[in-house]
């Protein structure tokens, strides 16, 4: 009998999920055609040098989604469901601390985490949890009512969730029974038909138009699918010219002309959609709820700690600046401190030690005995290539700045009250996985491309 492995069982998750998608939320679609175009344009433009940070095959077809969950047990379901996948949970992000408006949540992603799996396909799906516990947006008496709501829904079935078990932990599916699961799986993403209690939905969108879309319904549902593009200034302008309504700004680093760095993303601002509501009389009406938006994003090159404490540190400064002089632009400040503070090239990046890349032997290189004493040695000295490690994560401030952008109000928070304790422990612990640090998957994929250059230098006899 033929069997689906898992990253077939992935790639044909991603694809249903997109046309499911699409169908939901025409926008969507056109996103993804301008995304296309963009790509095949900046192609033809600059030829291979555009697939630096990989194929334009693995580009074009590259995904991410986003889902919200609400309880620590719904979380640990969906990480089976994704776990049959070849997707494990990566990083820890907390949006509380990352918005300025109400966002009551704290998220992971799950990716695949080997090179060979991200190459065949590198679909990943940001998720978030709903933060109960926590004083600042939930009184004792609400988290009562929320968790008893939470308590009383099902988002994923038994038969999905054995399903899921089997795949991981055999390593795919046969033809017949991958069908079904594929089916099952994409069927607990779609948007529901059940009618939303209009009090309920309101009480919790006072707090925060995210509680409400998690909290105020019995379903969960694809909150948004990103393509990957390789120039987003210019998807931006394409949008806006065919009459899309984009949010204010692109989120992460500014455009510039040294190397792109760690992920730039913006979206369609989120649209109304028509659902059905439940009146306090028990009456359905039609109505309609502002919640799912379209993202797109273009990836650089994942930093180091270094790298990364140098990137938040430049974030403050363009805070503390725009303070002081608040006319000018963000985006004009944020390029004028990169130009000052970043390397220009991908090898001033390695020599300051401020980002990760991969090694590999170089053609005709040197006769004789190669340096040992730095990786930029090498490969000043013409021994290795250098290639970036493509950043595959997500930055909590631009992910709040994604949902703060999408949001009906402000919310409400309680800043003197003190919040709940949520990290990275945390999440593994209502995960039941370990959640992986990021940093740790990059270095190890350099330190390997490392010793398979060393290897290759003692075989050669140098």
């Amino acid at each position: 009998m033929t069997t689906v492995p898992t990253w077939e069982l992935r790639a044909r998750f991603a694809r249903s999920l997109s046309e499911m998608y699409g169908r939901e939320v025409p926008a969507y679609t056109t996103l993804v055609e301008v995304s296309a175009q963009v790509n095949r344009d900046v192609i033809s433009r600059d030829g291979t040098a555009a697939e630096r940070f990989g194929s334009i095959e693995r580009v074009t077809a590259e995904r991410h989604g986003a889902i919200r969950v609400g309880t620590p047990q719904e979380l640990a379901q969906v990480a089976r469901v994704f776990g049959g996948l070849g997707m494990h949970p990566v990083g820890f992000y907390d949006l509380r601390e990352a918005a300025a408006s109400a966002v009551p949540v704290v998220s992971t992603a799950f990716r695949p985490v080997d090179a060979d799996e991200l190459a065949r396909n590198p679909f990943r799906v940001f998720t978030s949890v709903l933060t109960t516990a926590d004083p600042r947006f939930f009184d004792d008496d609400l988290r009562a009512e929320v968790e008893a709501f939470l308590a009383g829904r099902v988002l994923f079935g038994e038969d999905l969730l054995e399903l899921a078990d089997r795949a991981e932990h055999e390593g795919g599916l046969p033809a017949r029974v991958a069908d079904r699961f594929l089916g099952l799986a994409v069927g607990a993403f779609e948007l529901s038909a059940a009618p939303v209690d209009r009090a309920w939905y309101e009480r919790l969108e006072r707090v925060s138009s995210v509680a409400a879309d998690i909290g105020g319904v019995s379903s969960t549902h694809i909150n948004h699918l990103t393509p990957r593009v390789l120039d987003i200034d210019e998807l931006y302008r394409r949008m806006v010219a065919r009459g899309v309504t984009m949010i204010d700004a692109i989120q992460g680093p500014p455009d510039w002309e040294g190397p792109d760095v760690l992920l730039r993303q913006t979206s369609f601002r989120a649209l109304a959609e028509t659902r059905a509501m439940r009146e306090p009389d028990g009456s359905v009406v039609p109505g309609a709820l502002r919640v799912r938006f379209g993202e797109v994003e273009a990836r650089g090159i994942a930093l180091t700690p270094a790298g990364r404490a140098r990137y938040d540190d430049l974030l403050r400064r363009i805070d503390a600046l725009l303070a002081a002089e608040p006319s000018r632009a963000r985006a004009d400040v944020a390029r004028e401190l990169w130009r000052e503070s970043w390397p220009a090239t991908e090898r001033g990046l390695l020599a300051e030690g401020l980002a990760y890349f991969t090694f590999e032997v170089a053609a005709g290189h040197p006769p004789g005995r190669p340096p040992v004493e730095s990786p930029v040695a090498l490969l000043d000295g013409g021994w290795v290539t250098a290639t970036p490690i493509v950043y595959e994560d997500f930055l909590p401030r631009s992910a709040a700045g994604i949902f703060q952008s999408n949001l009906s109000g402000e919310g409400t928070r309680h800043r003197s009250r003190r919040g709940a304790d949520h990290d990275a422990a945390w999440m593994s612990a209502a995960i039941g996985r370990a959640v992986h640090d990021p940093f740790s998957l990059y270095a190890a994929q350099q330190a390997r491309s490392l010793d398979r250059v060393a290897v290759a230098f003692v075989s050669a006899g140098r």
